[in-house]
């Protein structure tokens, strides 16, 4: 029970529930902050994902035709060594050679070149069409090295069909294991655009495909132009990031364009391929930025709301406990003087007869009483009878002036002055000067004159352990005395015999 009355205590206060009414809705923006948080996190989490499924897709797509292209290449290389092929007729040679190629999907220009580079087999046709690709980056290597395997070039243009084609190659070797030429199979470019227009990656998504040596094949959605060499990016941040592992993920800035994005990338298990899968960051946070822009503006509506709330009903708890205290005040106030009145007195009286008891400190009580007040109403009227009341007040006022010190009118024109710490000698020295004072009020155009106006005064000090009712009847015997004895003038009370002392075994409580 104490410690919820403790707990009370405080939430009483109208400072407590504004600022609770405050708390409250920054509690709420942290909270919804935090979901923010989370749901920003699923949307990266949900780019990434897909981003991953797209990859994959893409990456057996490719491999796939990739496969397919290059089994057909190892059957042309096979087919040649038949020891009878070379008498067969040219349309069986053509028959025997690319079958499997002109059924591979996506294939363009399948040729046989010699060693110097001449087109001798076209699977076009039963005459092959004349060109010379001796020239060419993989008829260079194929003839430089027997282990090369299967080649992918960089981009070309076909100098047969005029389209961008990368060119899949293997060697040909003459019986005796010296060069003897090279299978090729084109594959358009424009399968890769096919593939990719079936994606959707934003305005600024884009899909990557590139040589293991940095050039890049194809980008989508913007291609390079045909006309100029592909850009190698073999020194870029992002592409040796891409050549650190054989997949992942990480956010980086577009070197050709400056956009911050999301990469996903794999290299290729079995051929020199590196594709990446790229997603703008600022659209993976497009759609989370548009629900947290209409949430976020409806908390910081009803956060507001509920806040200017707080602060009206803050103002009303502090506009309610300053009326309570002022009602509480007046309670305690007589109206006509401005003095505690008797109720403020009683009040006021245990609790420093009690600090007196507990310190040890005197304790003195004077009442004061006009003298002959009846007259004034009778001759002058109750006006007058107010205005002497109230210079009494105020002379009472003016003979104390500690802050525990207390001038109460106790009713009709009897007034006490409560005096803590204080000892005869000085409650009759502060009596001495109500009596002076008081011999000073005058009011004009009543012919109440300088020193009509008198009082009596009962002065009682008790020791620490009197009780509250005990003091104020000394006192108001002392007041009696006073008057008895001819009035204007101050009797103190005798001081009460302290009770024998009890014997140390009897000690435990001291009594009143």
């Amino acid at each position: 029970m104490t410690a919820l009355r403790r707990l009370a205590g405080p939430l009483r206060s109208p400072w407590a529930w504004t600022l609770l009414g405050m708390l409250a809705p920054i509690g709420m923006l942290v909270v919804s902050g935090l979901m923010l948080l989370d749901l920003r996190r699923d949307a990266w989490d949900k780019a990434e994902q897909t981003s991953r499924n797209l990859l994959q897709v893409i990456e057996r797509d490719v491999a796939r035709n990739v496969e397919i292209i290059d089994l057909s290449l190892q059957a042309i290389v096979e087919n040649l060594k038949a020891p009878d092929l070379a008498e067969a007729s040219r349309e069986l040679r053509q028959l025997v050679l690319f079958d499997r190629v002109v059924a591979a999907r996506d294939v363009g220009v399948v040729l046989i070149l010699d060693e110097r580079g001449d087109s001798i087999m076209d699977a076009a046709s039963a005459i092959a069409r004349r060109t010379n690709n001796a020239d060419r980056d993989y008829f260079k290597a194929h003839a430089a090295r027997s282990d090369l395997g299967l080649s992918i070039s960089h981009p070309v243009v076909s100098r047969l069909t005029g389209a961008p084609i990368i060119v899949l190659s293997r060697r040909i070797n003459k019986p005796d294991g010296s060069f003897g030429g090279v299978a090729l199979a084109s594959l358009s470019l424009s399968y890769f655009s096919r593939l990719f227009d079936r994606i959707d990656l934003g305005q600024q998504g884009t899909i990557n495909l590139f040589h293991r040596d940095g050039t890049r094949i194809v980008r989508y959605p913007t291609p390079d132009p045909l006309s100029a060499p592909p850009p190698n990016f073999i020194h870029t941040t992002n592409f040796q990031r891409f050549l650190r592992q054989d997949r992942g993920t990480f956010v980086g800035t577009t070197f050709s364009d400056g956009v911050e994005r999301h990469y996903t990338f794999v290299q290729f298990a079995d051929l020199p391929l590196v594709l990446n899968v790229a997603v703008g960051t600022s659209e993976i946070d497009a759609e989370w930025r548009r629900k947290a822009l209409v949430l976020g503006g409806i908390l910081l509506a009803l956060g507001g709301l509920t806040a200017g709330l707080s602060l009206l009903f803050g103002r009303e708890l502090r506009h309610r406990t300053a009326i309570e205290a002022e009602l509480a005040r007046l309670s305690r106030t007589d109206v006509l003087t401005g003095l505690t009145n008797r109720r403020g007195f009683d009040e006021a009286l245990g609790p420093a007869c009690e600090r007196a008891r507990r310190t040890g400190r005197p304790l003195c009580l004077l009442i004061v009483d006009a003298d002959h007040f009846k007259r004034y109403n009778d001759q002058y009227g109750h006006a007058v009878g107010d205005a002497v009341l109230k210079g009494l007040g105020r002379s009472l006022s003016a003979s104390v002036h500690r802050p525990d010190d207390l001038v109460a009118r106790l009713g009709g024109e009897e007034f006490a002055v409560l005096l803590p710490e204080t000892d005869a000698a000085g409650a009759a020295h502060i009596a001495e000067s109500i009596h002076a004072k008081v011999a000073e009020l005058a009011f004009e155009g009543t012919g109440i004159q300088a020193g009509m106006v008198r009082v009596s005064i009962g002065l009682a000090c008790g020791p620490p352990d009197t009780a509250a009712a005990d003091l104020f009847r000394l006192a108001d015997a002392a007041l009696y005395s006073a008057k008895e004895t001819g009035r204007n003038r101050t009797c103190c009370a005798p001081m009460p015999e302290r009770p024998a002392v009890r014997p140390r075994a009897s000690q435990g409580v001291t009594q009143p």
